[in-house]
């Protein structure tokens, strides 16, 4: 039986993942896939070795804490791999861990492809030269990556963005917030801290204090804050303390998108969500800052956001480090909810951004692509491990 073997270390990249096996066995369904990943990867018929829960963090001395078993997980997959021989290996996202698999099975003659290519031209470029020297192919899902790739003379190919294809229909607006107790007819801003531990800590309190401040200037204002699976309880116990109308609907933060007016959103997959959803939106983040420090010199680019990227200027607010406080996020909230003809602009937007995503079926062509890769035989290198 042919066999794919998948590594993703994220939410967002589980999401992919799991759209992508579903695709691979639409068209094979005698298709093997095993790997590494979370419960969408499960879902689509995958057999994981292990989860990604706990090794999604950011920031360098939270990656430290979980280098044991980042590890474990490593080597157990390498071992699997020379059992199992599978005839490519897609790597999805998580660079640094990927980087170092893709590389150690790209040495045991098993082809790869690195799915949502890494934003390498953004944070340390000079890793193109390793990408190409163990990726067969890479697969771009935002339309500027392809040329920068090329330049960079690493196969690749733009497939589109998978979003497009997994925003599923939604209920009315005013179910998702009468099922939580809130307005059917208020106006409501969405609140997304982020996916990871450490992201949620260090972004949620200030969204927090950002809340209660809106509410002042705004009294009819509601939030609907979106948790993503997986998450501790503790990390949402000053939820009650600022005594706020904020509901929280966990895992379909497409739900909690539609129902929204404005979106404070953490940088990520996340702002391409909004954008499929037309919503205006803040872009905020934060790292310890010992990491933003360390790692800034190292960054490329002047914007962070992928919308702002995607549209080569910025055309959403991006408050990051120093700038993520709670007074800036509330006045550019507010000049959202305040000045139409700005929203209106940021929505025309944020059209164009999404017709550049490509259009549907993005899925499968990647699964196209990744078949093709496989049926190819033997990497690139035709190197064979002792």
């Amino acid at each position: 039986m042919p066999g794919v073997m998948i590594s993703c270390g994220e939410p967002s990249g589980d999401l992919y993942a799991g759209a992508l096996t579903t695709a691979l066995r639409d068209r094979r369904p005698d298709l093997g896939v095993f790997g590494f990943g979370g419960p969408r990867l499960a879902a689509a018929g995958a057999s994981l070795l292990g989860s990604y829960e706990g090794l999604s963090v950011t920031g360098l001395s939270e990656v430290v804490r979980t280098l044991p078993r980042t590890w474990r997980m490593y080597r157990a997959l390498i071992a699997q791999a020379e059992r199992r021989r599978p005839d490519v290996f897609v790597a999805i996202d998580f660079a640094d861990f990927n980087f170092r698999l893709g590389q150690a099975l790209h040495a045991r003659g098993i082809p790869v492809v690195y799915y949502i290519g890494p934003q390498l031209w953004a944070w340390r470029p000079g890793r193109m030269r390793t990408i190409k020297r163990f990726a067969d192919k890479v697969l771009v899902i935002f339309p500027f990556e392809q040329a920068l790739y090329e330049q960079a003379g690493v196969p690749v190919e733009f497939v589109g963005h998978p979003l497009i294809d997994l925003i599923q229909p939604q209920p009315p607006r005013a179910s998702v917030l009468m099922r939580h107790g809130l307005s059917a007819t208020a106006r409501t801003i969405a609140l997304l801290p982020g996916s990871r531990h450490n992201e949620v800590q260090r972004t949620l309190p200030v969204l927090l204090q950002a809340s209660a401040s809106l509410r002042e200037a705004e009294p009819d204002l509601q939030f609907l804050l979106a948790r993503a699976p997986g998450l501790d309880d503790h990390l949402f116990d000053d939820l009650q303390r600022h005594h706020l109308p904020i509901a929280v609907h966990e895992g379909d933060t497409d739900a909690v998108l539609a129902a929204s007016d404005v979106v404070i959103t953490a940088s990520g997959t996340a702002t391409v969500q909004a954008a499929l959803h037309g919503k205006p939106m803040v872009i905020v983040y934060r790292l310890s800052s010992l990491t933003y420090r360390l790692g800034r010199p190292f960054v490329s680019v002047s914007t962070f956001g992928m919308v702002n990227l995607i549209a080569g200027r910025t055309i959403v607010p991006e408050l990051i480090q120093d700038e993520c406080t709670a007074e800036r996020v509330t006045a550019e909230t507010l000049r959202l909810l305040r000045d139409a003809e700005h929203a209106a602009a940021v929505r025309r937007d944020l059209a164009v951004v999404v017709r550049a995503l490509g259009g549907p079926g993005a899925s499968g062509r990647a699964a196209a692509a990744v078949l093709a890769v496989a049926a190819s035989g033997v990497a690139a290198s035709g190197a064979v491990a002792s």
